[in-house]
């Protein structure tokens, strides 16, 4: 691929200039979050608990409720938090600077006037230290700009893996937004068991990690980056992880394998320079795919959609 102008659908962020407003969010989309938890019904690989890109935010989409149904959006283009019921009740606030303790008050005052009281565990899972949402004053920032950038990627990505999607007629998952890791994702399955995850994740139950790896995947999505990857970047991995995966030849030219993370990596930052953003990524979520499914001897027969008939 070649260096060109870039496109403007492709929006500029680094991780550092925005690392205290995502660690906020970040916790802002868990509290959320965990009320789809508490009132949807469970699915394989916990897929009840995701939220999904709407063209304005992320969305719960519609939870139930006792005989109603409620979901909750953050806009991320007007920047405010919204409530509504089938029964027509609504609610909600503005999104700006403020703690997650303050959020987290005035987001359950906004259900309990909707007479919604979901039961949940009031802190944060799948990070390094897990300060309950009611004591933490430590993540207040809100760059309202870094959001909507982060959001429009989102989006661009989003609409992506969707095409990719198209090429697979197995079982793989809708491309979804996980708040735990605060990563879009979408997910491939072999059809085979996978052997147990070992679990290890901080702050998250290792009975979790065992639903949602019970089976031979190959994920890819993109994330804003933390730890060993400092910056945005897109990433795929295998699990179980087969022999020869790490070092098979992936595309475009700046992916690379992470063995501290044990997945392949992409920086945004390369898909965006790109004079096609779509096609590199697309390069690297077929490749990263292809070396999963060939050395995890996949049925790509019966897996595979037909190259002719690709999206």
């Amino acid at each position: 691929m070649n260096a060109a102008p870039m496109s403007p659908a492709w929006p500029a962020l680094t991780l550092a200039e925005w690392r205290d407003t995502l660690s906020t969010v970040h916790m802002w989309t868990q509290i959320v979050g965990k009320t789809r938890l508490a009132l949807a019904p469970k699915e394989n690989h916990w897929w009840q608990v995701a939220l999904y890109l709407t063209p304005r935010g992320l969305t719960t989409s519609a939870m139930p409720c006792g005989e109603r149904t409620l979901s909750v959006d953050f806009d991320f283009v007007s920047h405010a938090l919204a409530l509504r019921c089938s029964d027509g009740a609504t609610g909600g606030f503005e999104l700006g600077p403020r703690s997650v303790a303050d959020f987290y008050a005035q987001y359950l005052d906004a259900l309990r006037a909707l007479d919604v009281a979901p039961s949940h565990m009031p802190s944060p899972v799948e990070v390094e230290t897990a300060i309950p949402f009611a004591d933490d004053r430590e993540h207040a920032s809100y760059d309202a700009d870094a959001v909507h950038r982060w959001w429009r990627i989102a989006v661009q990505t989003d609409r992506v893996l969707k095409r990719f999607r198209g090429r697979f007629v197995g079982t793989q998952s809708p491309v979804h937004f996980f708040w735990g890791a605060f990563d879009l994702a979408a997910t491939r399955f072999s059809g085979r068991p996978a052997p147990p995850h070992p679990g290890g994740v901080p702050n998250c139950p290792d009975y979790v990690m065992v639903e949602a790896y019970s089976h031979e995947c190959a994920s890819c999505g993109f994330w804003p980056g933390g730890g060993p990857v400092s910056e945005p970047a897109f990433y795929a991995y295998a699990y179980p992880e087969p022999r020869g995966y790490a070092a098979h030849a992936v595309r475009p030219a700046a992916a690379r394998y992470d063995p501290q993370m044990r997945e392949f990596i992409l920086p945004y930052e390369a898909v965006r320079s790109d004079s096609a953003p779509d096609a590199a990524l697309l390069e690297f979520l077929q490749s990263t795919y292809d070396a999963a499914a060939e050395l995890g001897r996949w049925d790509r027969a019966a897996l595979d959609r037909p190259r002719a008939e690709w999206p």
